[in-house]
């Protein structure tokens, strides 16, 4: 049976229909973030005396920070370590300020900044733009927003994760931008990521994107993230049954957040790990693990660490990919655009049953007509040469796995010179 193609673009009209369009102009995020996170893997686990090495503390914050610097991460791109909620004191100090909880973060976060900047990376930081975060701290109403931007730049915090418990519609619709006008204010550069549009359906009318992208650097749409499967399969089911509202939204400065990769829990599958991993780079998806650096798994950082796909992740144009194929057989085909005409491609498949051998051309995904491309896959460093956009082909995906390649021209109606690089094939130079 042929496959139900739910988009028959050229890469050409794909690639036109990625606007630019008007961001937050603070120079920031203009490949999507990278980094760790604690919240899916930490949560808001207070209790030092009883889990001293999970509890949320200066001392989680400082070993990981170590473990992205010296286990290969930092290089990478993973560079952010951001903590968030439960950092806090219950209340705020006799000037308003907030404060780190004392006992948990005895030297402040000023000294964890140093601490983190020293090592090559940069720190953020959790705020809720509400009476209190949802994890019962103080929040940022309206009257702190410009006190605690200014808190945080003093504290020399890259980054901002701003939340939306305990908040209503209106204060978010002032709040949000507010805060992006005080962080800016502030002089210190700090990657704004909001929680907005996640508070309000993520959809047209009750969210704008046009505003959005001139506000924020990165956005939560959807639910958060859980260490699951079934977790993982609803993030993925609203954000390309909503293609055609977020896939426009997303560039360079303004990014769709799907929430954070649990690669490295307790959750997914080999294969369902691989699958998150390249359907996030798909979508041009931050990457912000949220597991245990200390004690991962080889084979969790393997995926983590595939070069070729942080490359395809971090690609400065910034096209969000599409789902361009659903067949009834539960294979997916997605499509992302990448600069210098290569693209990404990712095959999945949601069957529960036995690897499935999947037959296609790429004239049937709809690349141009008499082009020719190398061909490598992300995972295993195959590379096959010489294939035309009328050959068939066929791939064998693993049950809840995907098979992802990566496309380089070499033949098209343009003249290119190709360039050798050592295990990923060659780069196309275009004359």
């Amino acid at each position: 049976m042929g496959p139900a193609v739910l988009s028959a673009l050229p890469l050409a009209l794909a690639l036109a229909l990625a606007l630019p369009s008007a961001a937050l102009e603070n120079g920031l995020a203009l490949t999507p973030p990278m980094g760790w996170l604690a919240w899916e893997r930490f949560r808001c686990n207070v209790d030092c005396r009883a889990d001293p090495r999970n509890c949320i503390s200066e001392t989680l914050f400082f070993e990981m920070a170590d473990r992205l610097a010296e286990d290969g991460w930092r290089e990478l791109g993973y560079k952010y370590i951001n903590i968030d909620d439960c950092w806090s004191a219950k209340k705020r100090d006799a000037a308003g300020r907030l404060v780190p909880d004392p006992d948990r973060f005895p030297r402040g976060i000023k000294a964890l900044a140093d601490y983190v900047h020293a090592r090559g990376l940069k720190l953020g930081i959790y705020g809720d733009l509400g009476t209190l975060t949802c994890g019962g701290y103080p929040g940022t109403t309206l009257d702190r927003v410009k006190q605690d931007a200014q808190t945080f730049a003093e504290w020399g915090v890259d980054m901002l994760k701003l939340d939306g418990c305990y908040s209503s519609g209106e204060e978010q619709a002032e709040g949000y931008p507010e805060m992006a006008k005080a962080l800016n204010a502030t002089g210190h550069p700090i990657v704004y990521s909001c929680s907005w549009p996640a508070y309000q359906g993520g959809l047209p009318p009750k969210v704008n994107y046009t505003i959005l992208a001139e506000v924020c650097n990165l956005w939560r749409n959807y639910d958060d993230i859980q260490d699951s499967w079934d977790s993982v399969l609803s993030i993925l089911d609203w954000f390309f049954a909503n293609q055609d509202v977020l896939q426009p939204a997303a560039g360079p400065g303004h990014w769709n957040d799907p929430d954070m990769l649990v690669i490295g829990n307790f959750g997914l599958s080999y294969e369902q790990s691989r699958s998150q991993m390249a359907l996030w780079t798909v979508m041009a998806a931050p990457l912000l693990m949220s597991t245990d650096l200390r004690t991962i798994s080889p084979s969790a950082k393997e995926i983590l660490q595939n070069r070729l796909m942080i490359q395809i992740n971090q690609d400065p144009l910034g096209i969000q990919g599409r789902r361009i194929v659903k067949e009834k057989s539960l294979i997916e085909v997605f499509l992302r655009p990448l600069s210098q005409g290569a693209s990404a491609l990712v095959f999945f498949s949601r069957r529960a049953d036995i690897p499935y051998v999947y037959t296609t051309s790429l004239a049937k995904l709809h690349f141009p007509e008499d082009a020719v491309y190398e061909v490598q896959d992300v995972y295993s460093g195959e590379i096959t040469r010489g294939l035309k956009t009328g050959d068939n082909f066929s791939v064998t995906v693993n049950p809840s796995g995907v098979v992802m390649w990566y496309l380089y021209p070499v033949a098209q109606p343009w003249r290119i010179v190709r360039q050798q690089a050592p295990r990923e094939g060659f780069r196309p130079v275009f004359l």
